[in-house]
């Protein structure tokens, strides 16, 4: 026990010893310090023999992927003059440390990390976005031991984090050392993320949090990991392997990532080459009103990003956002089959319907 026990204080001494390396040298890591964001890296969490949380029908490694890759297509499609990079584009194993090289290496603008959580309970549920930081309660500890549980999946861990245990307690208070130059720029995506998806997506608000997450702490631009939701919880766990919530998620960080891009260009003086999603958008009509619904969230609880628009003097609900109509054609078939007979697709073109 003795032994086990000085073992474990030499391997956090060694890391503690690397943290405060890492904060002398961080100045050596190549940063992004264009006047324009240009490429954006999108990671996937977890992927080969490391599945992530694991819901009763799902494993976070499947959706994480398909969730990045829906992010990063419409980013190629609607910013153009954006790189998109992956760390992983199928279902392989990419260390954390490479993840933090790949976005380093590539001198990318932003780094986004998608995740999906997990709790011994079935009840918790929602969103979550993370920056590097001081985590401020038991529960965001309990994320971040969840999430950096992936280097244990890797045969040279001692070798690329210097012993870090990513059940120690103690390894996180030292890992909060390390602040990034990066983080209030951080938090303005996080915040931006976090809102699309309460909002726009009607998801339950757990709020932007600080934590230590050994996939961000050596990123040199600013990164967040969001958690897209809870595979313990039976009902979001059905949300998050659909490829309608997929598909929404996707929509949102990618809507956050668009804004964030919009006003960094702009404040920069440079003219935003971002196509506008509301030239052509599909949504699916779902009933028309003489007058207002008080609260549309809440009437419509089981449909996702509803709005509301005038026309012919009746005010016209309608549910979900799609750049192609096939996807909103698709949608409209389930939403009929769900109790909406009357459903059909209508377009709109720079807000106005067409």
């Amino acid at each position: 026990m003795v032994k086990l026990r000085l073992k474990s204080e030499k391997r956090l001494n060694l890391f503690f010893l690397f943290v405060l390396f890492s904060i002398f040298i961080s100045g050596d890591v190549v940063a992004q310090t264009g006047k324009k964001i240009t490429s954006v890296v999108i990671d996937a969490g977890h992927g080969g023999g490391d599945p992530g949380a694991v819901g009763k029908r799902s494993k976070e490694k499947d959706i994480t992927l398909n969730v990045a890759l829906k992010t990063g297509e419409y980013i190629k499609q609607y910013c153009p003059d954006v790189n998109v990079i992956y760390t992983r584009s199928k279902d392989v194993a990419v260390s954390l440390s490479k993840r933090a090289k790949i976005a380093n290496d590539n001198n990318a603008d932003v780094f986004i990390s998608i995740h999906c959580n997990a709790n011994a309970s079935t009840s918790p549920y929602g969103v979550e976005t993370f920056v590097m930081g001081e985590h401020r309660n038991s529960q965001n500890l309990e994320v971040a031991k969840l999430e950096n549980a992936a280097i244990l999946y890797e045969d040279d861990s001692d070798q690329h984090y210097d012993g870090f245990d990513p059940n120690s307690t103690e390894a996180y208070i030292m890992l909060n050392f390390f602040q990034s130059e990066y983080k209030n720029a951080s938090l303005d995506l996080a915040e931006r993320i976090q809102h699309q998806l309460v909002k726009r997506v009607g998801r339950k608000d757990r709020g932007v949090q600080q934590a230590g997450f050994l996939v961000l702490y050596k990123t040199a631009m600013p990164s967040v990991l969001v958690e897209i939701g809870f595979l313990s919880n039976p009902s979001e766990e059905n949300f998050l392997i659909s490829d309608e919530g997929q598909t929404y998620i996707a929509s949102a960080i990618f809507r956050a990532f668009r804004d964030y891009k919009n006003d960094y260009d702009k404040e920069n003086d440079v003219q935003p080459n971002v196509v506008d999603e509301n030239q052509v958008v599909y949504k699916v009509q779902i009933e028309s009103r003489s007058r207002r619904v008080s609260n549309p969230e809440q009437h419509y609880k089981n449909l996702q990003y509803i709005d509301c628009y005038e026309h012919n003097g009746m005010y016209k609900y309608t549910s979900g956002l799609f750049y192609d109509k096939k996807d909103a054609d698709k949608y409209c078939a389930q939403l009929k089959s769900n109790g909406c007979p009357d459903a059909f697709v209508v377009s709109f073109k720079n807000g106005v319907r067409l």
